[in-house]
């Protein structure tokens, strides 16, 4: 009798205590995420989650949105099939993040990367209610690009990043662009803070398939950039300019004095010194000669060229100065006692004979010189009915060097003009 009414005492404080909570203040729901986790039993060790591609229906594509900002900021998307709740049953929780571990994900490779990716990774992704299942990670892309050096240090490059999936083909992965190319541009350029040698441009976003024995969807991101030519232009065209200004220069020292020569000289020196600066800058491979090399070798010929005229000319105006130098000599008078030929010779009797001997050779001597320097005048007009009056090659030398100078410098002014034309076009 004692324990009925002691359990139907409990029974009715019970009820009691029920329909107070009722009418006073309903129940306030707490949840968690791990709820949300246990719901859809999301563990580690289960391998629905992460063995197969996530969908009920295997003729079902998975569709993997793709997004990739400059600096390698890449957003993944795709729709897990075998995922999904009711936010009004958990608190309004719409979103979790879980460890990558625990669910399959995408076998996304890029066909241009050449080194293993090193960047900063999140071991998380977010998982929405409606099965939506997104991944950001940054990523460190070291990858080959085709370059064109033609118009280098005024070129523009184009790089491609291809995404693509590793197994899956396009029946079952497609891959579809989250934003256009103006979208994507217009991101990179917030996230870029610095650019250094290059200026970023654009960037285009396309689609494509990869056809082998199999059919592979894929996506092209291509990054135009522009090269910042004004470090190169200061430290190597302009220097180049500069020595061809001074051989141009050069044309205003006199070419009877051999530091002409030598100057020249030395000009040609520090061309070369920077051919080698060149050969560093320049990448090893190109599909055309790039234009910096075109200027500096025009340039380095012009200045050889001039350096062979200068030669030509500083050895015709020696042969005239040779000619200068043999001219006619008179001989001397000859005398018996070292004076003047009208000087009378004053001896006395027992030396008269001596004397009259003396006079004798003297003649003969003056008329020697005179047959010599005949011979000398025949020999010079002979030589100047062949080169003119003396100082002919001289002449000529001023004529050559003149012209040369002419043509030297119209054609500088041509060639530079062509270049300008040709990398600024």
């Amino acid at each position: 009798m004692t324990e009925k009414h002691l359990v139907l005492i409990g029974k009715i404080a019970g009820s009691m205590n029920l329909c107070k909570d009722s009418v006073i203040a309903p129940a306030q729901q707490v949840c968690s995420y791990q709820d949300v986790l246990d719901h859809l039993n999301l563990t580690r060790g289960n391998d629905v989650f992460t063995s197969t591609r996530p969908v009920l229906d295997h003729t079902h594509p998975t569709m993997v949105h793709l997004d990739v900002y400059l600096y390698a900021i890449l957003a993944v998307t795709w729709n897990n099939e075998r995922i999904w709740w009711d936010p009004s049953q958990f608190c309004g929780i719409s979103r979790v993040s879980v460890p990558k571990e625990m669910l399959w994900i995408p076998d996304l490779l890029i066909y241009e990367m050449i080194e293993k990716d090193d960047g900063p990774h999140s071991p998380y992704l977010y998982v929405s209610h409606d099965g939506i299942v997104l991944i950001e990670d940054e990523m460190k892309v070291v990858s080959t690009c085709k370059m064109d050096v033609h118009k280098f240090p005024f070129d523009t490059q184009r790089c491609n990043i291809t995404f693509s999936s590793a197994i899956h083909i396009v029946t079952d992965i497609q891959l579809i662009p989250f934003s256009n190319s103006s979208r994507v541009t217009q991101a990179s350029r917030e996230v870029m803070q610095t650019q250094g040698e290059w200026e970023f441009l654009d960037m285009t976003v396309s689609r494509g398939k990869l056809i082998l024995d199999r059919e592979w969807d894929q996506i092209s991101y291509t990054i135009t950039m522009a090269r910042r030519p004004l470090l190169h232009v200061i430290n190597f065209l302009l220097p180049i300019l500069f020595f061809l200004c001074l051989d141009l220069a050069s044309f205003l020292i006199s070419d009877q004095r051999g530091e002409k020569l030598g100057f020249k000289v030395t000009v040609l020196l520090a061309i070369s010194v920077l051919l080698l600066i060149l050969n560093d800058i320049l990448p090893s491979m190109s599909n055309r000669t790039p234009l910096i090399a075109t200027y500096c070798i025009v340039i380095f010929s012009f200045m050889l060229l001039s350096l062979l005229e200068t030669i030509l000319v500083t050895h015709l105006m020696e042969r005239d100065s040779v000619h200068q130098e043999t001219g006619i000599d008179r001989a001397p008078a000859y005398d018996c006692d070292n004076k003047p030929d009208h000087t009378p010779c004053h001896t006395s009797d027992s030396e008269e004979v001596i004397c009259s001997e003396q006079g004798e050779s003297r003649l003969l001597l003056l008329i020697l010189g005179d047959l010599r320097a005949v011979e000398r005048t025949l020999a010079l007009f002979a030589s100047g009915r062949r080169e003119g009056k003396p100082g002919y090659w001289t002449r000529v030398a001023r004529h050559l060097n003149a012209t040369f100078f002419t043509i030297y410098l119209i054609s500088v002014m041509l060639f530079i003009s062509f270049m300008c034309k040709e990398w600024l076009n």
